[in-house]
């Protein structure tokens, strides 16, 4: 299974984000375990434990064929990542920081495949990207700095209409829908910025 460009890319930007998140002198694979541990509160109560662990299985497999540092590692009862930490020792820290990569980027395509791009985007923008602001705002194009501001903006929209949605029940059904879907126009706006912005130094 090849790992489209643009998925590999946006799993990259997921473990610069945990890194960023955590500590600085922490292995670079436990980034990886934060983005797996994080998708997985969602997806469990989505798909179930079975599922999201069958999920997780599976991209572990296929991530194997091109990390095969990541045979040690399994897949606990529970949908929890076992054995990442001990990869750490055993692999320089550019080698642990690949397999990361291709194994988010794995669970990322299957997500794709089988729950769809909006709502594959919407998970990864709510859970493992809560707010946008992780991307570099300097030496950024100024289109991706617009785009940034435009991310902002809706998220503020969707944010008050919730309010007027609680103060007006006559509307509150038609008024949380809108606000559902501008929060879900923010969400893959925030990801295509993500995906697309250059890369931080």
């Amino acid at each position: 299974m090849t790992i489209p460009p643009q998925t590999l890319d946006l799993a990259q930007r997921l473990l610069d984000y945990e890194s960023a998140a955590g500590k600085t002198s922490e292995p670079a694979t436990f980034a990886a375990l934060r983005a797996c541990e994080t998708l997985r509160r969602p997806l469990c109560a989505l798909a179930g434990v079975a599922g999201y662990r069958s999920l997780l299985s599976r991209a572990l497999t296929l991530a194997r064929t091109e990390a095969p540092s990541l045979s040690a590692v399994q897949v606990a009862a529970d949908g929890s990542l076992q054995g990442l930490e001990e990869l750490e020792p055993q692999i320089n820290k550019d080698q642990a920081r690949e397999a990361g990569v291709i194994l988010i980027a794995q669970l990322i395509g299957l997500l794709l495949f089988f729950m769809g791009e909006g709502l594959t985007l919407r998970l990864v923008i709510s859970e493992v990207l809560p707010h946008p602001r992780f991307l570099p705002t300097s030496g950024v194009p100024i289109g991706f700095e617009a785009i940034l501001n435009e991310v902002d903006q809706l998220q503020s929209v969707s944010d008050r209409l919730d309010v007027l949605a609680k103060q007006n029940p006559p509307v509150t059904e038609a008024l949380t829908t809108i606000a559902e879907n501008v929060r879900a126009t923010a969400a893959v706006l925030a990801v295509v910025a993500a995906v697309k912005s250059p890369r931080p130094n």
